[in-house]
């Protein structure tokens, strides 16, 4: 039975709007395929994680699939400028772009499955972070609600429901699929909410370059919430300079839209919101074309949307500022130059010398050095575009609200997080470099001859492979597991640590192990110097 002559014409309807869901739908896939695909090729490398000639074979094994499929990419673009003269070419190039995307961040999840093979605990076994993560989200799944009303709620309940959906409710379990799927996630995660700011090629370049000098695979929520929240806050400044030509019901509509996402991004990881809400405001009032009949518009849409917020997370906002919410963490950074944010040594124990490393130009370092110029240019060649104002001012307000809570640790006592601000900090002039280069780049497209398209994206795609897979493989070996003042330690732990039977992981060195791992690494713990 076939439907009438209305059916034909709901179907015409349709189609333009399926085609055009087709290719972004298309990159989200992508993305998350080349993420899954790294990590489950990485179970298949045969080596013992704790022999560094092993972890050295198993660097050179991630890097050879890696290469291997952003090659076939590469050979994929290529064959669509060609095919059919190019009728596919931009869909594809899309595509190889977010896949492009998924495989970098793929290669350190793949990384953590290798550093953690043998053993069934997360990186620090049950110690640290993840013990009280384990245990807190493990209250929630027996129905005794979460015992610590400070912590991101959403992340908390968000690891009980899968514990209980995949692992019966072990908890543990799912932290460690939380670590090694937060990893490869990183990497969609960044390109695509850089795809509402920028073009595939540039959301790579902009997005997700800078993001592996930040991405965190032992909590990895607080990085994507940091990575994802830029282009949220563009996207967001963007909105408001043209909300006052816009219809009330979509000023509305948009506003509650903002308000949902804020929201749940700040029940995921609050800290990158708190940090950052004086350089969003700060953008709003600088690029708003101010006029009398556009000013309501402004009012009710920034009205809605902290409304939403507020209903939403009112009640975490208060427990987070409220005055028994006090953070005395001394670490190895709380001591460290407060301007000082170019590097993470990480926050372990034990004496790491030197630190910040002594700089070329009055102890600034020439990587310090050539970010700053390249905030510089991105201000000189994008002054009126919300990228370049709205990240610039983020970068602003994060570092007056590091240096402000700074200044009073030696008189309060407390460290209040501000070291953290140092990712954020290094991950907003690292975007104002890239977008300097895109804003650079599309000035001089402008002018004669011009470069062959597809020569120009697949040199721009061979080098970000480069760049990704040299990055991947760094960051990869800095969590395989060591007896080392640093994260390494982690996997460590996780490797030394006796299996729910009872038994050592496969790998434990002399097959010894215990029942919470090896944590002679406290002995290097040195407490507050003042307080």
């Amino acid at each position: 039975m076939t439907g009438g002559p209305g059916t034909a014409g709901r179907w015409s309807a349709v189609r333009p709007t399926l085609r055009r869901a087709a290719v972004p739908v298309g990159e989200v896939v992508a993305a998350l395929a080349g993420a899954a695909v790294m990590p489950v090729l990485a179970r298949f490398i045969d080596v013992d994680p704790l022999a560094r000639t092993g972890q050295v074979s198993a660097l050179a094994a991630l890097q050879v699939r890696f290469t291997v499929l952003g090659v076939v990419l590469l050979a994929v673009l290529m064959g669509a400028h060609r095919w059919r003269g190019g009728r596919r070419y931009r869909a594809v190039k899309h595509v190889v772009c977010a896949a492009l995307a998924g495989l970098a961040s793929g290669f350190l999840a793949g990384g953590i499955v290798v550093a953690l093979k043998g053993t069934p605990w997360p990186l620090f076994g049950l110690s640290g972070d993840t013990g009280r993560l384990v245990e807190w989200s493990a209250s929630i799944v027996h129905g005794r609600g979460n015992p610590n009303p400070t912590y991101p709620p959403l992340t908390l309940h968000a690891l009980a429901w899968w514990a209980q959906l995949f692992h019966h409710g072990d908890t543990a379990s799912a932290f460690r699929d939380m670590e090694i799927g937060g990893a490869a996630a990183t990497g969609p995660a960044a390109y695509v909410a850089w795809r509402f700011v920028l073009s595939p090629v540039w959301a790579l370049v902009v997005g997700v370059v800078p993001a592996y000098a930040i991405i965190d695979p032992y909590k990895p929520y607080g990085a994507i919430v940091m990575i994802v929240l830029l282009p949220v806050f563009v996207v967001s400044v963007r909105h408001t300079m043209r909300v006052g030509d816009m219809a009330w019901r979509r000023v509305l509509v948009s506003a509650v839209l903002f308000g949902l996402l804020y929201s749940v991004l700040f029940l995921i990881y609050p800290g990158s919101s708190l940090w950052s809400a004086p350089g969003l405001v700060a953008a709003v009032l600088l690029l708003f074309p101010w006029a009398k009949e556009r000013v309501w518009k402004l009012l009710a849409f920034v009205g809605v949307t902290v409304a939403v917020f507020g209903v939403l997370c009112g009640w975490y906002v208060k427990d987070l500022t409220g005055s028994g919410n006090v953070d005395r963490a001394y670490g190895f950074d709380a001591y460290t130059d407060p301007a000082f944010f170019s590097m993470w040594r990480t926050d372990m124990p034990g004496d790491v010398g030197q630190w910040p490393p002594p700089g070329e130009l009055a102890g600034v370092g020439l990587f310090s050095v050539l970010t700053f110029a390249g905030l510089g240019v991105a201000l000189w060649l994008g002054w009126r575009r919300p990228l370049a104002v709205t990240v610039a001012c983020v970068f602003a307000g994060t570092w007056l609200w590091r240096m402000e809570v700074a200044s009073r640790m030696w008189a309060t006592g407390t460290v209040q997080l501000w070291p953290r601000t140092g990712n954020q900090l290094l991950y907003c002039i690292l975007v104002l470099g890239a977008a300097a280069t895109a804003f650079a780049a599309s000035r001089l497209g402008a002018w004669p001859p011009l470069p062959s398209r597809l020569g120009a994206h697949v040199g721009v795609l061979a080098a970000v492979l480069l760049v990704l897979g040299s990055a991947a493989s760094s960051v990869s070996d800095y969590w395989m597991p060591a007896k080392t003042n640093s994260y390494k330690i982690l996997a460590y732990v996780a490797q030394t640590m006796r299996k729910p039977d009872g038994s050592c992981p496969k790998y434990a060195p002399d097959h010894e192990c215990s029942a919470t791992g090896d944590q002679s690494w406290m002995n290097n713990f040195a407490g507050p110097r003042n307080h």
